[in-house]
């Protein structure tokens, strides 16, 4: 009986031991990468019955303002309302976080004021943080678009360098400060320009230190001022053309200016921008342009997808070098570039080989029957 209880025990021993061994590999098989899907505050009273929880990581409500050189809350009626609204949803994945998105491409005008001085940027990171507290949110995420460069009409001056540094390190440690006080995690992130111009202007490998993750706006390629038809969102560079950007250059440029992998986030576009051509052309892209390009005139991805692909004139293609759909219109000389699931699979592919962080949209209102934010879900669930 002896030996038979101690065999019992040393089995008991080797069963525990396995369980505790091979249960971290199995949440790991199941972990996600992070997912931050853009919620536009900007929209009024948001729905979130249409916002997935489970399929999400991180949701940042876009945007806050920046007033008297504080974070301010534009539509605070509204605003109100949705924090509620949204934070109801970690009763459906506890897990995910809500961070406040200041500035944005129309909302970055006061950045360069409000964080020039040290007493400047302590008013504008408690300001900030103080919306944090008060909503019970979990963190910041800024989108000056851009520092020490022309924006939508935003000031800007060569300090905004070292600067734009010095204001994640004082957002960083109020997020501590509040992080301590409520044993709450408390998240710090931005988005930038997906683009290498973007980090002659700054120092991210010196900011990146602050900062949990970094989003890569790898959209919005698709510029009036190169006179040419290309892609918006590509993945990689295409062989058409001259490539100036891509989701692959922008990852390995910031890895290179000092920007870990693993904060890296790729960015994905959940609408599309409309060109046209200027002559009737068989190779469309790298074609001249007319002087007509309207971003997101495409439309939302569910609109693309329920309308448009091959319908009412529109083709669709795929560039497999650039990784990168399009919808052309030979009639009408219009080309529609956007992300669709074919992409979005290769962008998330790319993602977990390169060892990201994951990925992030702009914006969720803009597919609202979550064709992609599906595709995004399967390929980055283990």
């Amino acid at each position: 009986m002896k030996f038979k209880s101690r065999l019992l025990s040393i089995l008991s021993l080797v069963l525990l031991l396995f369980v505790s061994i091979s249960a971290p590999a199995q949440s790991s098989r199941n972990k996600k990468h992070v997912i931050i899907g853009y919620v536009g505050g900007y929209h009024g009273l948001y729905d979130i019955t249409m916002v997935d929880a489970k399929k999400l990581t991180h949701i940042n409500y876009a945007f806050v303002v920046i007033k008297n050189n504080r974070a301010y809350l534009e539509h605070e009626k509204t605003d109100t309302v949705n924090f509620r609204n949204l934070l109801k949803l970690k009763k459906i994945n506890p897990d995910i976080k809500l961070l406040i998105s200041i500035g944005g491409w129309g909302g970055s005008r006061n950045f360069s004021d409000a964080v020039l001085t040290d007493t400047a940027r302590e008013g504008f990171a408690a300001s900030a943080v103080a919306i944090v507290r008060k909503y019970k949110l979990d963190g910041v995420d800024i989108d000056w678009e851009y520092p020490n460069d022309i924006g939508a009409g935003n000031i800007y001056r060569p300090e905004d360098k070292h600067n734009y540094t010095l204001m994640f390190r004082k957002l960083r440690l109020d997020l501590d400060t509040l992080e301590k006080q409520t044993g709450s995690k408390k998240l710090l992130t931005t988005a930038v320009g997906g683009f290498t111009r973007f980090l002659t202007l700054t120092e991210m490998g010196d900011a990146s230190k602050y900062l949990d993750y970094v989003s890569l706006m790898t959209y919005d390629f698709a510029q009036d001022s190169l006179h040419i038809v290309l892609h918006h969102t590509n993945l990689y560079s295409s062989k058409g053309y001259k490539t100036l950007c891509s989701a692959d250059i922008a990852v390995h440029d910031f890895m290179a200016a000092g920007v870990p992998a693993d904060k890296l986030v790729v960015g994905v576009a959940f609408y599309g921008h409309t060109l046209v051509a200027a002559d009737s052309q068989k190779m469309i892209l790298g074609a001249r342009t007319a002087a007509i390009h309207v971003r997101g005139g495409g439309g939302g991805y569910t609109f693309i997808k329920d309308s448009l692909i091959n319908q009412k004139g529109y083709k669709y293609y795929r560039d497999k070098d650039a990784g990168a759909p399009y919808l052309y219109n030979a009639d009408l000389r219009q080309f529609i570039t956007f992300d669709d699931e074919w992409s979005v699979k290769n962008k998330c592919r790319y993602v977990k080989k390169n060892g990201l962080a994951g990925v992030m949209f702009w914006e969720y209102a803009s597919d609202k029957k979550e064709y992609l934010l599906k595709e995004i879900d399967k390929d980055l669930t283990f």
